[in-house]
């Protein structure tokens, strides 16, 4: 199945200037797997959302289809066909 990650501008060099990116995965995956995915294509963009550990970065926003991830289910959220999928960094300064 494929899903759509979209990027802001500060990630889009570590995807080779790409807005958005298609990705396909297998039915029934999850955040963590679309990551994995991502990750194998672009590997500097891998750190700039996930630690050492593959953890989702604190700092990090994702958006399945407009809820955020982190009360759906974080890395474990189900992805369905035709997702998208919005990664959106937090923005801190006085």
């Amino acid at each position: 199945m494929s899903v759509t990650v979209l990027l802001p501008g500060v990630l889009r060099p570590k995807a080779g200037g790409q807005a958005s990116v298609e990705v396909d995965v297998a039915d029934l995956a999850t955040l963590g797997q679309v990551l994995d995915a991502l990750a194998a294509r672009y590997p500097d963009l891998n750190r700039r959302l996930r630690d050492e550990t593959r953890a989702l970065r604190r700092y990090v926003n994702f958006y399945v289809n407009g809820e955020e991830c982190r009360y759906l289910g974080g890395a474990e959220t189900p992805i369905e066909a035709g997702a998208e999928i919005q990664v959106i960094p937090s923005v801190a300064g006085g």
